[in-house]
């Protein structure tokens, strides 16, 4: 038959066990303590009366007069039985030298020899001692009568044992009703406490608890995506080692504001906005992060839960995407113009005009070649040729010209592996979009591209025919979710900020001069020229963040 095993007490139970156990030890040692402590007082006390009435009947006339008489019983004893009654003693015993008494509360024993110690008093000293007498044991005062120097007589006066046992046991039943009421007391107090305890650890014993927390560090460390925590005043509370990473700081920002991290001004609004966010892209020094909040309630604000992905690589991957989308969507076209062409060079045979086909079709083949050999001959780069290429045929297809300028020169192997060619393509690529976005439909629309070197640096130039940027969107131009166009569905204002985020990775320069300020073309419009430095070991450390 197997024997039920109760389950394990949660550990707000196991402390009221402990807490109730431990209370009730301090108060009954602290009891046992003032009982203690008490008695002995008491009998202290009872020493100091007996030796003060002692004393007193010592110290008295009447006394050393009575014991010259030739009865000296039929004086003291009343005398005596009196002090007893004033002085609540239980005996005065008074007796000649030889310890043959004179007076005692028992008539029987008078002229009986004094049980105890005289000899201390023979010698005229006074003391007290806890001795069993006729009355039983006592704690009594021993002093000498004197006269003219001599000792005449001696004088005892005791309390019973007994009775201060009785005078403690009074005191004593005062002290357990006291203990008792701390007793209960602190009992209710530590439910109190445990219940608030038992509320926060959801009824968990110490065991559950302690695997929670290895489960929590473990997954902490596992989780690859950020994980930040802050509290109610939105101070780092907990953070992981993928959060530490995404954001770029250490690991003492644990208990720092999130406002002195040092982290983008949209990014720490977004981590402290008390509303949650949900899938909103932020741009760091080097990574594109995707944000999202929640906030921890239970009754009132405890702090939010952040989680962060890091889509660096994914949105490269969408940008490259994209270009593909437009180069498929200009060969479509082309291929349709190409059967056009193609059409009419068969009609023209079919009608006989066999020389206009031949000039027709050779005219758009070196129309074609002409595009691409002067595309090739300003930049031999591979991946910024073809780049600019299918850019060229995009363009054409939404009514713009683009055209790379007579000063571009860009020779193949120029560039060192610290700039990588995804980087400039996210550089360039961004700029010409939206360059060809200003452009459209403009008089002439036209972008013009420069791509050359300028002693040790990369020089990237685009510049458009469009309305150009208002001087008072100068500085948000670059900013995450900045446009002055109408938003689409997968949002805009991030392909400026993430040509930013590229150019300061690799330490250079971005600027723009606005519509009037004499752009290359001419035109009017926008300009914005990148400079990157061209060096090959210097910026080989940062590659990391660009290949990603």
């Amino acid at each position: 038959m197997r024997l039920p095993v109760p389950a394990p007490r949660s550990l707000a139970g196991q402390l009221f066990a402990m807490q109730a156990v431990l209370i009730a030890v301090v108060v009954a040692g602290y009891a046992m303590f003032t009982y203690v402590s008490d008695r002995s007082q008491a009998e202290e006390a009872a020493g100091r009366q007996a030796t003060a009435v002692a004393r007193s009947v010592a110290d008295s006339p009447s006394v050393r007069e009575a014991i010259g008489t030739p009865d000296p019983t039929a004086s003291l004893q009343p005398y005596a039985l009196r002090v007893m009654r004033d002085t609540e003693v239980d005996f005065v015993t008074i007796m000649n030298p030889e310890g043959i008494r004179w007076t005692h509360p028992d008539a029987g024993q008078i002229g009986r020899h004094f049980l105890g110690n005289t000899a201390r008093a023979l010698k005229g000293e006074s003391f007290t001692e806890t001795y069993t007498g006729t009355l039983g044991a006592s704690v009594r005062a021993v002093t000498p009568i004197e006269d003219d120097g001599r000792v005449v007589g001696l004088v005892s006066a005791g309390i019973r044992v007994e009775a201060i046992s009785e005078r403690v046991s009074d005191q004593v039943k005062a002290l357990f009703a006291v203990a008792a009421g701390a007793l209960a007391l602190g009992a209710v107090g530590t439910y109190v406490v445990n219940a608030r305890l038992r509320r926060h650890t959801h009824g968990m014993n110490a065991t559950e608890l302690s695997r929670m927390h290895d489960y929590h560090q473990a997954a902490l460390h596992a989780v690859r995506e950020g994980l930040l925590m802050l509290d109610g005043r939105f101070r780092v509370a907990l953070i992981n080692d993928g959060g530490r990473e995404l954001l770029g700081v250490g690991e003492e920002v644990v208990g720092v504001s999130v406002a002195d991290l040092g982290l983008p001004a949209p990014l720490t609004g977004a981590l402290l906005a008390s509303e949650p966010r949900v899938d909103e892209v932020h741009l760091t020094a080097d990574r594109v992060l995707v944000v999202n909040t929640s906030p921890v309630s239970g009754g009132e604000r405890r702090g939010t839960v952040v989680t962060l992905r890091d889509v660096t690589e994914l949105q490269s991957l969408m940008g490259e995407l994209d270009s593909e989308r437009g180069f498929t969507q200009a060969l479509r076209s082309q291929a349709h113009e190409a059967a056009n062409r193609l059409h009419t060079v068969v009609s023209l045979i079919e009608l006989g005009r066999a020389e206009e086909a031949v000039d027709f079709a050779t005219a758009e083949l070196e129309l074609a070649q002409a595009l691409t050999d002067q595309v090739v001959a300003a930049v031999s780069e591979p991946v910024l040729a073809a780049l600019l290429l299918g850019k060229t045929a995009q363009a054409n297809e939404r009514g713009v010209e683009l055209v790379v300028s007579e000063d571009s020169g860009l020779d193949d192997g120029l560039l060192p592996e610290s700039l990588p060619a995804r980087d400039l393509v996210t550089i360039l690529g961004n700029l010409i979009d939206n360059a060809v976005d200003a452009a459209q439909g403009s008089m002439r629309a036209r972008v013009t591209v420069t791509a050359s070197t300028d002693g040790d640096d990369l020089l990237l130039r685009v510049a458009d025919t469009g309305d150009g940027v208002d001087p008072a969107h100068a500085a948000q131009v670059f900013e995450r979710g900045f446009s002055t166009k109408p938003a689409g569905p997968g949002g805009r204002g991030l392909g400026l900020a993430l040509v930013r985020q590229a150019v300061t990775r690799h330490e250079g320069t971005l600027s723009m001069a606005a519509s009037g300020n004499g752009g290359a073309n001419g035109d009017g419009g926008a300009e914005f020229t990148v400079r990157l430095p061209l060096r090959s070991a210097a910026g080989a450390a940062r590659t990391s963040g660009g290949a990603r």
